[in-house]
């Protein structure tokens, strides 16, 4: 078979695996609202577009083309990371093709293409179509305009192909992190070196050099930018198929060593024997593990940016921080719940109460791990930014509101998840929409509603009202954790099917 059958193949593939996935209805709905969602996104990129065009007319000291290079490098830091709530790597989708007579590389190079004209890369697209068509095309012609948009889009095929090597690495080890840190560090050190005017200028002044240059034609510059993005796909395509070879042939050493009993949880029951077995799937399974060890990273990170740093003092950045501090544990581990346990779904349908136990432990885990964002964020108190108050009402509201209602995806979450293979394993979330809109809600609507009650009400009467919702469901964890377990036994049979076919 020739490169393209293969390629046509295996993207029809992927269509008939989306369609006969076990969550294709569930999703289709979902999805439905995300493209409502997208789709308002769009508009509002081309009423930016259109503001943008309408003050670089109005501008004398830069081209239109200028002044959009200029803003590029916030534009595709951005864009890099929302790439990853939508966005999988081809080594999450080789694996069900590894075993057939299909050259490995040529697999992994279909799915890079693929990557490369996926529409994803298109939205951006919304606003530089109108910014051109209002600001360029008529004050420099049509040549200037479609080389000033392809520009634009071979810019974002380069941002994806930097995402994917970058999300493929951090698969390997956290570590990797310190690689985009780095990049972008470096890309945005004229604005720390430089004092502030001088640094915006000079960081402005160079990337809107290039987009001149880029939209003038000029072959040096259009070479570079060519180098840029074949470079950028011979080395994710080479990391890619090593990640992909080294799972292959990777084998498990197995270490004996002793492992503390926690006798402390026997006196908890059943309850207690699953809180051991949370505390030991982190520490002995890598997916787990990383999942947990980068919730903490992230909590002490926003803890520490929050109190040494005054960048995000305006009102509606500190009730956001806040908020999403306190939810990062929620959002991070309680979301994947029944999505790791359908490794051994069929173990935990083997008595009556084990799923409500399973889901108390969860349930009681990661609401004691509230505990940590309050002690780290108490500087931040003492530091005046925020009242102690504000924290105590936003931990209660996060245990009883954000934690309950996360725990509900369980009943919707019918994918299994890998605990330990990290490129071929076929679970992630980017193929649950419930789950990343329920990562959304959770860092706005929270934050939308204290700022409602700050209409009719006094800061402390808010916190005591946001308190006051949380606590039911602190105090009645017992109770709905009951209900909750009757619903999925209720779809026992249908999750625990589509769990054993997710594997």
């Amino acid at each position: 078979m020739t490169f393209l059958e293969i390629f046509r193949l295996l993207r029809h593939h992927r269509k008939l695996y989306e369609r006969r996935h076990p969550m294709w209805e569930q999703n289709r709905t979902v999805k439905a609202v995300v493209w409502i969602v997208v789709a308002m996104v769009m508009i509002y990129l081309i009423f930016i577009g259109i503001s943008l065009a309408l003050a670089a007319n109005n501008i004398d000291d830069v081209t239109a083309p200028e002044l959009m290079f200029g803003i590029m490098p916030f534009l595709l830091t951005l864009d890099f990371l929302l790439r990853f709530t939508a966005q999988q790597t081809p080594t999450q989708m080789v694996k069900p093709y590894v075993l057939l007579p299909l050259p490995r590389k040529t697999c992994t190079d279909t799915f890079i293409l693929n990557s490369l004209l996926s529409t994803g890369n298109l939205i951006w697209m919304a606003m530089f179509v109108p910014y051109a068509l209002v600001s360029v095309v008529f004050s420099y012609g049509v040549s200037t305009t479609l080389l000033f948009l392809l520009a634009c889009y071979i810019c974002l095929l380069l941002n994806s192909q930097w995402y994917l090597l970058v999300r493929t690495l951090i698969n390997i080890t956290m570590w990797w992190w310190l690689l985009p840190i780095a990049v972008y560090a470096a890309l945005y050190s004229p604005l720390f070196i430089m004092k502030a005017d001088k640094g915006i200028l000079a960081f402005i002044d160079f990337f809107a050099s290039c987009g001149d240059r880029l939209s003038n034609g000029n072959v040096l510059a259009w070479a570079v930018l060519l180098l840029m993005i074949t470079a950028a796909v011979l080395i994710n395509r080479e990391v890619q198929y090593r990640c992909i070879q080294n799972e292959l042939n990777h084998k498990e050493q197995t270490r004996l060593h002793s492992i503390s009993r926690m006798s402390y949880f026997n006196r908890y029951g059943t309850t207690g024997e699953f809180l051991k077995l949370e505390a030991k799937s982190i520490m002995r399974n890598k997916n787990v593990k990383k999942t947990f060890i980068f919730a903490n990273a992230l909590v002490l990170f926003i803890s520490l940016l929050v109190a040494l740093s005054d960048i995000y003092d305006t009102p509606f950045m500190n009730e956001f921080w806040c908020v999403y501090n306190f939810a990062i544990y929620g959002s991070m581990l309680l979301t994947k719940t029944m999505c790791y346990e359908g490794n051994y779904i069929e173990c935990l349908m083997t008595h009556r109460n084990t799923i409500p136990s399973l889901f108390s432990a969860k349930y009681l885990f990661c609401t004691a791990m509230l505990l940590v964002p309050f002690v780290l964020t108490l500087p931040t108190v003492i530091a005046g930014k925020w009242t102690l108050l504000q924290v105590a009402s936003v931990m209660v509201f996060a245990g009883g509101i954000i934690n309950s209602g996360l725990l509900h995806l369980s009943i919707y979450n019918k994918q299994t998840m890998p605990l330990n293979t990290r490129f071929l394993g076929k679970g992630s979330m980017e193929s649950n929409w419930m789950q990343v809109i329920a990562q959304m809600l959770i860092m706005f609507v929270p934050v939308i509603f204290i700022f409602v009650c700050r209409l009719f009400f006094t800061d402390t009467v808010t916190y005591i009202v946001l308190m006051a919702i949380g606590l039911p469901g602190l105090v009645t964890h017992r109770w709905w954790i009951r209900r909750l377990s009757d619903t999925y036994m209720h779809r026992r049979h249908d999750n625990v099917a589509s769990l054993i076919a997710t594997r």
